[in-house]
């Protein structure tokens, strides 16, 4: 018995058939509409320009009506996206080369976009815990140290792909 003949798709049809857009992660943070151009945010500064929140200096201008960038939104209401654990007894050792590492690549990331900002470091006695407002944050944190200290690396999505658990320990 054969199989009766499907005609075939045209490889550009059927390349952009395979994609799918309903996995889209459901990020509450996430904008629901575009803001005009040049809006700020009326708690950390950044500006909304060409479809992004950017940093831009200050200026004396008059300002247009503020909104709240997705990163103050997720500070004010205590929700990170991301989570990095830094545990073992190494990490009591050596904590003030690790903060270093994380503060570096923590400004290093947020000079090119603005909505990757750490919310939060405790520091307890064998471990840091630090919560960012973004997902890649804290997986650049983690190969970061990772590639200084050696270490074990561990991710975790959760929620979608919406949160990220990202664990280093030595």
């Amino acid at each position: 018995m054969t199989k009766p003949a499907v005609p075939s798709l045209p490889r550009a049809i059927a390349r952009r058939a395979a994609r799918v857009f309903d996995d889209q992660p459901d990020d509450p943070f996430m904008a629901t509409r575009k803001y005009p151009d040049a809006t700020p945010c009326g708690v950390c500064g950044s500006v909304y320009r060409g479809g992004r929140w950017q940093l831009e200096p200050r200026t004396d201008s008059p300002l247009k009506a503020a909104a709240t960038c997705p990163a103050c939104r997720r500070i004010a209401e205590h929700l990170p996206a991301g989570r990095l654990t830094l545990s073992g007894k190494y990490v009591d050792a050596h904590r003030d080369e690790l903060l270093r590492i994380v503060h570096n690549v923590a400004s290093r990331e947020s000079s090119e976009h603005p909505l990757n900002r750490i919310m939060s470091i405790d520091v307890l006695d064998d471990r840091i815990d630090i919560c960012t407002t973004d997902v890649h944050l804290p997986r650049r944190i983690g190969r970061a140290l990772k590639r200084a200290h050696d270490g074990e690396l561990s991710i975790a999505f959760l929620k979608d792909a919406c949160e990220i658990d990202v664990g280093w320990r030595r």
